[in-house]
């Protein structure tokens, strides 16, 4: 497994001193909206934090390792007389995906902070992802393999939340692969239709009923993200000459 290879060279690199690590690569400002506040300018007491953290590696051509953590906290002084935050759960889970079909091969769930010792019993349950497909109908099927007394609430939670990073991750994998082996031509119209396909009724702006999906099936061009617009236009560039550079 993979994970006491990178677990290792983590330790090494996000430590002081120990040189880049994948979290440089990444901001790590504040998403949430600023906090409420009363007309007085008085924040409401603080009860609970949870956050997730999906990261993706590429192993290879067709192999990316997804690792995800999910952690609970709760605020200084609820539970206990103490100044700091406490931790009340934290999970990990790696999962290796091979692409293009999004097939679990490898899969290690560990359960690092819970509130019962028999907690971690159930972690070598999670040994059934392996050989399912991150494709449609692995939430129904994550919920039927580890849903309610089938497993680990906050785990499963997790799992759902990757899910969509596997997707995310066929494009960026896909362009990497295709940079490292240089210039590439340009997309078959049959390629090009396949690529976006993937994305029907995935969501409202690609509901295959809809005016998007409509103008790319009468031949209309995919155009770039907004938030490509938006940096191409930063870097003092024309967002139309992203398709080329993205060709180069």
């Amino acid at each position: 497994m993979y994970r006491a290879r990178m677990s290792h060279a983590l330790s090494h690199s996000e430590g002081t001193g120990g040189g880049s690590s994948s979290a440089d690569l990444f901001d790590h400002d504040a998403i949430l909206p600023p906090d409420p506040h009363d007309a007085a300018g008085n924040v409401p007491e603080v009860l609970h934090d949870r956050e997730y953290r999906v990261r993706a590696f590429k192993l290879a051509a067709d192999r990316v390792l997804l690792r995800g953590a999910v952690r609970d906290q709760k605020p200084p002084g609820l539970y206990v007389d103490d100044a700091d935050p406490i931790t009340v759960h934290h999970m990990t889970i790696d999962l290796e995906v091979s692409y293009p079909l999004l097939e679990i091969v490898e899969a290690d769930v560990r359960l690092l902070t819970h509130p019962n010792q028999e907690c971690p019993q159930i972690e070598e349950h999670y040994q059934s992802l392996v050989g399912l497909s991150i494709a449609r109908g692995f939430t129904h099927k994550v919920r039927e393999l580890f849903g309610g007394p089938r497993g680990c609430t906050h785990t499963t939670a997790l799992l759902q939340a990757m899910a969509p990073v596997a997707v995310q991750c066929i494009w960026s994998l896909r362009s990497s692969v295709a940079k490292s082996d240089g210039p590439r031509r340009p997309p078959t119209p049959e390629e090009r239709t396949a690529m976006w396909q993937m994305n029907l009724n995935t969501c409202h702006v690609w509901d295959a009923e809809g005016e998007w999906v409509a103008h790319l099936e009468s031949g209309g061009q995919m155009r770039p993200p907004l938030w490509i617009e938006e940096r191409m236009i930063e870097l003092g560039k024309k967002p139309e000459d992203w398709a080329a550079w993205m060709a180069d």
